[in-house]
């Protein structure tokens, strides 16, 4: 089998660099880069972008110039991008990981739609760790969730755009799943004045944007005399890079389907 060749888009952000270096750390098959329009990165090499020696693949800010050299495009850029990307990928049969969070039900509609023709992995969160967390929350919702209060505090750098962040929905959905609960008939995001007493069965969501706080969640099951906190804290954008090279090895091989981190770690039938 071929090794698959891979593209990053959204090259010149945080997560961009780290992706590259991920790539270069993990020898993945890393055949193209792309930037923003316009971008003053054009024409560069990526070598040059995270500071070590050419590696002789020249930035470009247009997609259709790299068409026929990847395989799979790694996109953690924003919904607008992402979806353009998307589109492009299922026309030309190339296979996508996806960070990008913000998304809605029709845009999580349509992803899953297009993965019945090209192999899609979506996660809000590519941290091994997380998603460890997520399944530490399935077990404890079931064991205690309905005798808890629950609420999920988030905490990102202040340009982050979207909010609550998609890993915090992703938690309080996981556990609404396994309450058998309609998520969002049971998701409290504003409280202001005299709210009264607090909601039985619902999840309260809490949101912090400040500095450059690069991505801390807990999860807190409270009961009368005691609570439980899981908390899930990154200190490095590695973390993600790195959950996203090994999403893109598993890929390796698939024709199509829709795909998490954790079908990655073989965490679904845990």
């Amino acid at each position: 089998m071929d090794i698959m060749r891979v593209a990053i888009t959204g090259a010149q952000g945080r997560m961009g660099l780290n992706l590259i270096r991920a790539a270069q750390k993990e020898h993945i098959n890393l055949r193209s880069v792309l930037v923003k329009p316009g971008s003053t990165l054009i024409g560069h090499d990526a070598g040059e972008l995270i500071g070590i020696n050419k590696i002789g693949i020249q930035i470009t800010d247009n997609i259709y110039n790299i068409i026929d050299h990847f395989d799979c495009l790694i996109d953690f850029t924003n919904k607008k991008s992402t979806l353009a990307n998307l589109n492009i990928c299922h026309k030309y049969r190339k296979s996508m990981v996806i960070g990008t969070t913000g998304f809605n039900q029709e845009d999580y509609q349509l992803i899953n739609r297009l993965s019945n023709d090209i192999p899609i992995i979506l996660s809000a969160n590519f941290s091994i760790g997380m998603n460890v967390v997520l399944k530490l929350l399935e077990k404890t919702a079931k064991i205690i969730g309905n005798n808890s209060d629950i609420e999920i505090i988030e905490a990102h750098h202040c340009n982050k755009i979207d909010a609550p962040s998609g890993t915090a929905l992703t938690m309080g959905k996981t556990i609404a799943n396994i309450m058998n609960w309609e998520f969002d008939q049971h998701a409290i995001y504003s409280r202001k004045g005299i709210i009264g007493k607090r909601q039985k069965k619902s999840i309260g969501f809490s949101v912090i944007r400040a500095g450059d706080i690069i991505g801390e969640h807990t999860a807190m099951f409270s009961n009368i005399g005691e609570r439980i906190e899981i908390t899930h804290r990154v200190s490095d954008r590695m973390n993600f890079a790195l959950g996203a090279m090994k999403a893109t090895k598993w890929l390796q091989g698939k024709k199509y389907g829709f795909f998490n981190m954790w079908d990655v770690l073989g965490l679904s039938s845990v």
